[in-house]
């Protein structure tokens, strides 16, 4: 077997429906890239289930690997390390890549570049009441639904950052440690759809210490290149940002999605604040 130019790297948890979805667009003569030139590596954290089973009987092309269990970040690094290609594609287990995905990618190395941002479609409407997908169609998010690195970089800035627990920021992180070492180029034909979800007022609520947590751990780290050195300066601009949420979610009648700015203009916020104190004096 010929070495992979491709290895593409998915994290999984507890969802086997969706992924199997993302693995038959992933399947040898659906990709335009022909089979030899790609690898799929599925990282799995499920502790209750898993789809080892599924992927043995369904999907033998595919490497099964378990994870650590520590995260997102560390599961995309746990697959990575069982990769053989030069390259490292990522995309989550619920999205849908189009058969040229790979392939655009592929062309796109030719440009010199050490990383590539594919593009991300909705699939559903977007814009429903408490309804979240993320939208990439133009460039700038480096968001890892839909991305590509060369192994030997992603090697030398030591992949994802672990400590970044949930599933936010972790790949704005890597794009930061990324860009003074290569161009990142955005590839539109690099496609995947991702399916719109529906989340509850309750779990968008109760979510917030989580991500104000990740939140501030990702400010902290990265307060001179993000303009935030001074705590007023972040509070100011969070303000700001979350006061326009608010605001375009009434005007447009989002009544439930606009509770979301609100409670973190009166908790979130503040709470990033203690979190980010709380950063400073283990430093």
């Amino acid at each position: 077997m010929n070495q992979p130019i491709i290895s593409v790297v998915i994290p999984t948890y507890q969802r086997n429906d969706l992924l199997e979805k993302c693995l038959d667009c992933l399947a040898p003569g659906v990709q335009t890239l022909p089979a030899d030139q790609y690898e799929v590596i599925v990282t799995d954290n499920g502790s209750e289930t898993t789809a080892e089973e599924m992927i043995r009987e369904r999907y033998p092309w595919v490497k099964w690997v378990a994870s650590p269990r520590k995260g997102p970040a560390a599961n995309r690094n746990n697959g990575a390390q069982y990769a053989q290609g030069e390259w490292l594609a990522f995309t989550d287990d619920d999205c849908l890549p189009e058969p040229n995905w790979l392939g655009a990618f592929l062309e796109a190395t030719k440009e010199g570049v050490l990383a590539l941002e594919g593009a991300i479609h909705p699939l559903g409407n977007p814009n429903q009441d408490m309804a979240e997908c993320p939208v990439n169609l133009t460039g700038g998010c480096f968001w890892s639904a839909s991305i590509a690195v060369a192994r030997s970089l992603f090697e030398t800035v030591g992949g994802f950052d672990p400590n970044y627990p949930y599933a936010a920021f972790e790949d704005m992180d890597l794009k930061l440690r990324l860009s003074p070492l290569t161009k990142i180029l955005f590839v539109p034909e690099a496609r995947v759809f991702h399916p719109v979800r529906m989340i509850t007022l309750k779990k968008s609520i109760t979510n917030i210490p989580k991500r104000c947590s990740t939140w501030a751990y990702h400010i902290n780290k990265h307060r001179k290149v993000l303009g935030y050195e001074q705590p007023l300066s972040f509070t100011m601009s969070r303000y700001k940002n979350e006061l326009l949420h608010l605001w375009r979610n009434l005007k447009e009648q989002r009544v439930k999605s606009a509770c979301n700015p609100f409670f973190m203009l009166l908790f979130g916020i503040p709470l990033i604040l203690v979190y980010l104190h709380h950063l400073e004096k283990q430093n």
